[in-house]
C-alpha cells in the first residue's frame, strides 16, 4: 500500500517528536519515495554518529552545526547543504540553536506515527 503525506502540509498542525536531548523532528510531506523534515537542535546539543540506509539531504536554515560525515568534520551554516550516501556514519554537534531541513530518499518508515 502507497505511503504518501496529503497534498498540502501545514506545518503549525504537525506533531513534534523529542528526537534526542535538545533535539526535535517534525515529519512534513512525505512518499513512499522521499521525506522532508524539519530538524530543531538546541545549542549543545549532539546526534550521535549513526547509519541508515537512505540518502539524505541536509540545508541549514538557520544556526550552525559540526557535521561529521565519516571522518571528516566542517562547521555549516545557513544556506549550507550536507549531502549523504546510504550507509555513510553522520553525526552533528549544535553550535547555535539551528533549524535544518532533511530529506531522505526513500521515505523513513521508522520516523511515520
Amino acid at each position: 500500500m502507497k505511503k504518501h503525506s496529503n497534498v498540502f502540509v501545514f506545518g503549525k498542525e504537525e506533531p513534534v517528536v523529542q528526537a534526542g536531548p535538545g533535539i526535535t523532528r517534525k515529519v512534513l510531506s512525505y512518499s513512499d519515495n522521499m521525506m522532508i523534515c524539519e530538524i530543531r537542535l538546541e545549542k549543545g546539543a549532539v546526534l550521535p554518529a549513526h547509519i541508515h540506509p537512505h540518502e539524505q539531504s541536509t540545508t541549514v536554515l538557520s544556526g550552525k552545526l559540526a557535521y561529521t560525515v565519516a571522518d571528516e568534520t566542517k562547521e555549516v551554516q545557513d544556506g549550507d547543504s550536507v549531502w549523504l550516501a546510504p550507509n555513510v556514519p553522520h553525526g552533528v554537534s549544535a553550535l547555535e540553536d539551528t533549524l535544518v531541513i532533511d530529506v531522505f530518499v526513500p521515505l523513513r518508515e521508522d520516523f511515520l506515527p
